[in-house]
């Protein structure tokens, strides 16, 4: 008994396309041009690399000094990044929560020269030399902020990751003397979102503290 040389094909292999080649001979001349093209760029990467570009250009970083909650920092980063992620990832201070990372919740916020910032949105070579206060410097020699006390004996959250935002964002708002009225309060700390809803108890806290400063 006598082996085939060949499998059998099957009849519409081997049948002619609308371009005169079957489906054996069209695959057969893809896998030859598809060869040859990575063969040319393989030679042409090697006799002249330099025309070839890099895909990762590398990234110059930069650095940037500022004194955040009291103690001056000097960080070598990538011009990119932004405030926020360089208090979570380069200084330890995760307090500062990311929430949207698009300037729309305020869970963010901090303090930059006093002002409430959405840290998400600023990069940190815009803070040379500034002065960043974080929920984490708020609390002087072991004492919570008259706003940190105020946000616990109002229970002013649930949850607590919009808390740190809300907490500085509501000493920032304090400190701009704006806010003389329940609707003012609320319309000044309107970029600070509560998901839980706890916006009555945060109105007490910072009522309370506009109070005993008045």
């Amino acid at each position: 008994m006598s082996v085939p040389n060949e499998l059998p094909s099957r009849p519409e292999e081997d049948a002619p396309q609308k371009n005169g080649l079957n489906r054996r001979e069209f695959i057969g001349q893809v896998t030859f041009i598809g060869t040859g093209i990575l063969v040319a760029d393989r030679l042409l990467a090697e006799t002249y690399p330099e025309s070839v570009p890099n895909p990762r250009p590398a990234i110059k970083v930069i650095d940037v000094t500022l004194t955040i909650n009291g103690a001056q920092k000097t960080l070598s980063v990538d011009p990119r990044t932004t405030l926020l992620d360089a208090l979570r990832e380069h200084l330890a201070l995760p307090g500062t929560k990311k929430g949207c990372d698009h300037g729309q919740c305020g869970a963010c916020t901090v303090l930059v020269n006093n002002r409430r910032v959405n840290s998400c949105l600023l990069l940190l070579a815009m803070c040379q030399n500034a002065s960043v206060t974080t929920i984490e410097g708020l609390a002087e020699n072991g004492k919570l902020h008259p706003v940190q006390a105020a946000f616990v004996k109002h229970d002013a959250f649930q949850c607590g990751y919009c808390t740190p935002g809300q907490i500085c964002s509501a000493v920032g708002l304090l400190a701009e003397g704006h806010a003389h009225s329940d609707a003012e309060i609320r319309e000044l700390m309107s970029g600070n979102l509560c998901r839980c809803g706890a916006y009555q108890n945060i109105l007490a806290a910072v009522k309370e503290v506009q109070s005993a400063r008045s």
